[in-house]
């Protein structure tokens, strides 16, 4: 969801700059202010002087304002979609990278790496959403299960685990993106 967030900014920024400035204020008519004529017994009429507003050093845009033109957002290539991948996916296949760096061939090493690779995975779900996080939570859970099994807690075989988790890891690529 994060990354969907991070597209709308983009979108957003992206409109913000491409809009026109508004257009500067219209520079106000030539006032006219009355002056009373001192007294005098002649009917002659008042007199009126006329202030013209401060000169302004002429500016490059034109005095008529141009209407707007109406923007679009550009529109945004599609690999750069496709670059975005469902949250928690990168957090998991992290995990996943570390488990098969550091499980070694010996059956403590694997226990370790397993519960190290179970608490990254809880620790990814909490970004994904829908299918990836039930497939990320799944996997949690059989990393879990390979850890009670390589330490001797529950007497079963880890193999059947291990298939478990390679059938549940090519999904998890599949619903990422991952080739």
């Amino acid at each position: 969801m994060s990354a969907l967030a991070g597209a709308i900014a983009a979108v957003v920024a992206l409109v913000a700059y491409l809009m026109p400035p508004t257009p500067p204020p219209q520079p106000q008519p030539d006032t006219v202010v009355p002056t009373p004529a001192p007294e005098s017994s002649s009917p002659d009429p008042p007199v009126i002087s006329r202030h013209a507003p401060p000169t302004r050093s002429p500016s490059p845009e034109p005095s008529t304002p141009q209407p707007a033109s109406p923007t679009r957002a550009a529109p945004v290539p599609s690999p750069l979609l496709s670059a975005v991948r469902p949250g928690g996916c990168d957090e998991a296949a992290a995990a996943l990278t570390a488990y098969g760096r550091n499980a070694g061939t010996v059956r403590s090493s694997q226990a370790a790496a397993a519960q190290q690779t179970y608490s990254d995975l809880m620790g990814a779900v909490l970004d994904a959403q829908g299918a990836v996080a039930a497939k990320i939570s799944r996997l949690a859970a059989e990393f879990r299960e390979l850890n009670f099994r390589l330490t001797g807690m529950i007497g079963a075989d880890p193999n059947q685990v291990i298939a478990d988790i390679k059938t549940d890891v090519a999904e998890l690529n599949r619903l990422c993106g991952s080739n």
